[in-house]
């Protein structure tokens, strides 16, 4: 039973410094529902990626490749595989423990396959930007599109973020003083 006094800790409350008073179970429930969102996301951009890539090996132009670009092709379909399964398997694990009151422990687990996912779409991504550029232009451009685009993935994944956690820190510490 929870006390009126929002200063009482109890057993159910959720004391963490975000602002929010909600129970581990809501706390569970809200982050479920946000990496679904998540999910959404990257299911329909892994499913247009597998889906081109999927069609070229069917056209005409796939015998056009060379052996490197048929290589990095073949990679790209597995982890177009290999991005759709992890996408899956957070949805296959809530429905395998539905109703044993473990969803706290299944959005832990969730949230790191949807980062490992997050790094297979990206490797993904790069991949089949690197070989259009490479196949319709020239190898030395594919490599340009290559290091651009990891580039571009660094700087938003890890530098961003850090410079808004930054801001962010050095805005609490102006609000404190």
């Amino acid at each position: 039973m929870r006390s009126d006094d929002p200063a009482t800790p109890s057993a159910e409350h959720d004391d963490r410094l975000d602002g929010r008073d909600e129970t581990r179970n809501e706390r569970a429930d809200r982050n479920w529902e946000e990496l679904l969102q998540e999910l959404r996301v990257m299911q329909t951009g892994t499913q247009i990626l597998t889906g081109f890539l999927l069609a070229v090996a069917f056209t005409p132009r796939f015998e056009d490749m060379d052996e490197f670009q048929r290589d990095v092709y073949v990679v790209l379909v597995a982890l177009a595989a290999l991005a759709t399964i992890l996408a899956l398997a957070p949805v296959g694990m809530h429905r395998a423990l539905f109703g044993s009151s473990r969803k706290p422990e299944l959005v832990l687990v969730a949230a790191r396959i949807v980062k490992i996912d997050l790094v297979a779409i990206s490797a993904l991504t790069i991949g089949v930007t690197t070989l259009i550029i490479d196949f319709t232009v020239d190898r030395a451009a594919g490599l340009i599109a290559l290091v651009s685009s990891l580039v571009g993935v660094l700087l938003l994944w890890l530098v961003l973020p850090r410079l808004v956690r930054r801001e962010a820190d050095r805005r609490r510490e102006v609000d404190r003083g």
